[in-house]
């Protein structure tokens, strides 16, 4: 089953330096149809304007992957951690028993990212953030594990629950396959570009909700990057 989400169809906030669109129910919106994916809860597509971003606020008990798309934004937390993510790179945040931090996009430009909260399945323990580069061209024609809290993913940034976030970036016509259980929960969005999954077409910032399916095969329809979450 794929649910086919339109980036038209998603719920939204416009802040003036933030404009957010949500793929699931958050903050002011609210869609009882649109809680969550199984262990996913939280994907946002933000667009944060130049010399902006979020203060300081606290998180609990949360996987929080963060996709950059364009641009870079810089993470400072309590922990004393700060770093600066730029566009292709991941940063991963285990809020654990309990976080401060700020991001702020202290670029020229607009950032534009995906935020991903996925739920922890190892509560209340201490936190922790990481972030490394992934190069788009070493995704060229495959998935490639960016964050994961499986074990064998020795290359991906680690979370604290039963999931993978992967990305891959296709040319146009280029195919690429991720197997699949059928009772997990996997959610794709075309970030760049558009794709079929499974004869379903995505354009630039659709997502998919899909479930009962043992693979999924992905084409471009044209040069494509895709960021796929695959969960309990």
């Amino acid at each position: 089953m794929i649910d086919k989400r339109p980036f038209e169809s998603l719920g939204g906030a416009d802040h003036g330096w933030l404009k957010a669109r949500h793929h699931f129910s958050f903050a002011g919106y609210h869609d009882p149809r649109r809680m969550g994916w199984g262990a996913l809860r939280v994907w946002n597509d933000d667009e944060i304007a130049a010399n902006a971003g979020f203060p300081p606020h606290p998180h609990a008990d949360m996987e929080i992957v963060t996709y950059v798309r364009q641009g870079a934004i810089t993470h400072k937390d309590s922990l004393g951690n700060e770093g600066r993510t730029a566009a292709g790179d991941v940063q991963v945040m285990s809020a654990g028993s309990g976080i401060r931090h700020a991001e702020y996009n202290l670029e020229d430009a607009t950032t534009t990212l995906f935020q991903i909260w996925i739920e922890t399945d190892r509560p209340g323990g201490p936190p922790a953030w990481g972030a490394r580069p992934f190069p788009r061209d070493e995704r060229a024609g495959r998935f490639v594990t960016l964050a994961s809290g499986i074990a064998g993913d020795i290359d991906a940034l680690p979370i604290r629950t039963a999931a993978r976030v992967l990305g891959a970036t296709l040319k146009a016509g280029e195919s690429a396959e991720y197997p699949l259980t059928p009772e997990r929960h996997a959610y794709l969005v075309a970030s760049q570009g558009s794709v079929e999954v499974n004869g379903v077409r995505l354009d630039t910032r659709d997502g998919a909700a899909i479930s009962g399916e043992t693979a999924l095969h992905v084409t471009a329809l044209a040069d494509a990057e895709v960021v796929l979450v695959d969960a309990a």
